[in-house]
């Protein structure tokens, strides 16, 4: 029986795993589908506190886990598939045909963003297609980018990408915005931003190295096709967290699929079960945010063991 049982290796799994480690809990991580999580697919993080020169992704969850397992963290490379609480409280977790025991879990699984499904969108990431701007925005300093949505997050991509991008189209697939009036409104009369209506992107199109230079554009209303030169594209289509694994164990999640936390903590609505990072985050979704939740899951498990009187 483990005291507690991570899973998730993004900054949100790594921090509860140093910090679960570090109170003699013994914590064992489950690797998930993704080691590392969505930083392993960007390049160069410059917003992430201690690194004032930056520091590749990976590069920053191999020292996470590197950290995590100094203290004692053991790591077990696989993918839950199933969550459930049995009548002597504790929790068993599937993974296939393997089972693992737990007295606390938390879970730091993300959240995976939306793509398009087109033929080269997995080559492309972190070389000219991302879903976040405040990570990746300022790597693309007057050149032309797009965004690909028409709600809020598009709109608020798009404002913040006025700071460094030369010219920030916004490809919609309908003729009006179904972002708020207001940010509708700030974004539509900003000078660098320019509406692509009733269009769809259709094919990425890439220079002799393998990056962005362009995306192919169809008209809905005429069918017609165009080029647009872009270096980067930001896709801001919505995000699916990755929770449906715990559907059976009833855990509360809200109408976009985020686990619903309890009392301003990491609690859920199933005692011994924490959530930690994107997974229960749709509004800030940054690699420091998800680290300090990690951290606060990784408390709220080392109370809830303490009023169990685990040993």
């Amino acid at each position: 029986m483990e005291n507690v049982i991570i899973i998730g290796t993004g900054c949100a799994g790594w921090t509860a795993a140093i910090y679960t480690a570090r109170a003699n809990l013994n914590p064992l991580v489950i690797s998930g589908s993704q080691p590392g999580g969505q930083l392993t697919t960007t390049t160069e993080v410059e917003n992430y506190p201690g690194f004032p020169e930056g520091i590749m992704g990976p590069d920053l969850m191999t020292a996470m886990q590197r950290q995590a397992e100094r203290f004692g963290t053991r790591v077990e490379y696989a993918a839950i598939d199933g969550v459930s609480k049995e009548d002597d409280g504790a929790f068993t977790l599937k993974a296939g045909a393997r089972e693992f025991r737990a007295r606390t879990v938390i879970v730091a699984t993300g959240a995976s963003p939306r793509h398009l499904g087109l033929p080269n969108e997995k080559d492309l990431i972190g070389r000219g297609l991302t879903s976040c701007a405040t990570c990746d925005g300022a790597f693309y300093r007057d050149v032309p980018v797009c965004v690909i949505g028409g709600g809020d997050s598009a709109c608020e991509e798009a404002f913040f990408l006025t700071r460094f991008a030369s010219k920030v189209y916004l490809i919609h697939r309908r003729d009006e915005l179904r972002a708020s009036k207001i940010m509708a409104e700030r974004v539509l009369q900003h000078d660098k931003i320019e509406p692509v209506w009733n269009s769809v992107v259709t094919e990425y199109l890439t220079n002799d190295k393998g990056e962005m230079r362009a995306v192919r554009v169809n008209d809905v209303v005429s069918g017609g096709e165009s080029e647009l030169e872009v270096e980067c594209v930001f896709v801001a289509i919505g995000h699916v967290p990755n929770a449906q694994f715990l559907a059976s164990a009833g855990v509360e999640v809200d109408e976009g699929g985020y686990i619903v936390k309890r009392n301003g903590s990491s609690a859920t609505n199933i005692p011994g079960l924490f959530a930690a990072g994107d997974v229960a985050d749709h509004v800030y979704r940054q690699a420091i945010t998800a680290a300090g939740s990690g951290c606060q899951a990784a408390l709220d498990a080392e109370r809830y063991l303490t009023e169990l009187g685990a040993d």
